[in-house]
């Protein structure tokens, strides 16, 4: 079975609602290719490796979370740019990105996907007048201790986090932001939550955890941001018969 380029982007519109949300990047088709897409690949990072594993699957499009054409970024399309753009238009193959409505989607983004993973209950918005909070809040069904959250954190994500200790032995309430959510922290250090998880961390974000005397997990922008990608191709899957193929380019960061 296949869906036309032009069904698949209405649809993956219609699902994440780029327009109800500021980014920092265009959302929805950043490269045409095909018309009909039969195979699609999922991942984090339009990177090269993608690319080229994309291609050695046959692939007709490409969904990440981490396009091109950032804000601020050189526009020349020279170098590593080119190069990427050249295999894609080479091999026609489109190139869907979505960065923060990938996000915040109430069940496939990647904070709700990590809710799931982690087994985080009375998932809400940490900014509660904003029903597109890119930073999420909620409980465990029982205290764990910090120990425990970071074994589960490496259990389920496949890598040790960083841990910032804080001063209560148990961990009730989280709040948690996929990537570079780090900012968030004396936020969610201010509503008393007890621990914070996100992807990175900055020099600054040790100090204020200390301070605030919160719990402060960074377990990798990558590793936080493998699973709403992956989930959207297997609804896209699942609504048009196509093939979705999730690939994992490893990255430590």
């Amino acid at each position: 079975m296949s869906v036309s380029r032009n069904e698949l982007l209405s649809f993956l519109n219609s699902l994440l609602k780029p327009e109800k949300i500021k980014d920092y990047c265009p959302n929805g088709l950043q490269v045409e290719g095909k018309g009909q897409i039969n195979k699609l690949v999922t991942g984090v990072t339009a990177s090269q490796a993608l690319i080229d594993q994309a291609i050695a699957e046959n692939a007709d499009a490409i969904l990440v979370h981490h396009g091109y054409f950032w804000k601020g970024e050189n526009p020349c399309v020279v170098g590593m740019k080119k190069n990427r753009l050249q295999a894609l238009l080479a091999n026609d193959i489109n190139l869907f990105a979505y960065h923060l409505p990938l996000d915040v989607h109430p069940e496939l983004g990647n904070n709700a996907q990590l809710a799931q993973l982690f087994g985080i209950q009375q998932v809400q918005p940490l900014e509660k007048s904003n029903p597109y909070s890119v930073v999420m809040q909620g409980k465990f069904e029982q205290p764990l201790l910090a120990a425990d959250v970071v074994q589960l954190l490496t259990n389920k994500l496949g890598r040790h986090p960083l841990h910032e200790a804080g001063q209560k032995t148990h961990i009730s309430t989280l709040a948690w932001c996929s990537g570079g959510g780090q900012g968030y922290i004396q936020q969610a250090a201010e509503l008393g939550i007890d621990g914070f998880i996100t992807g990175e961390v900055s020099e600054q974000t040790i100090h204020t955890a200390r301070e605030m005397n919160i719990h402060f997990f960074a377990a990798g922008h990558h590793a936080t941001e493998r699973y709403g990608a992956k989930a959207v191709g297997n609804k896209v899957a699942e609504c048009f018969g196509i093939e979705s193929v999730f690939i994992d380019i490893d990255n430590p960061a």
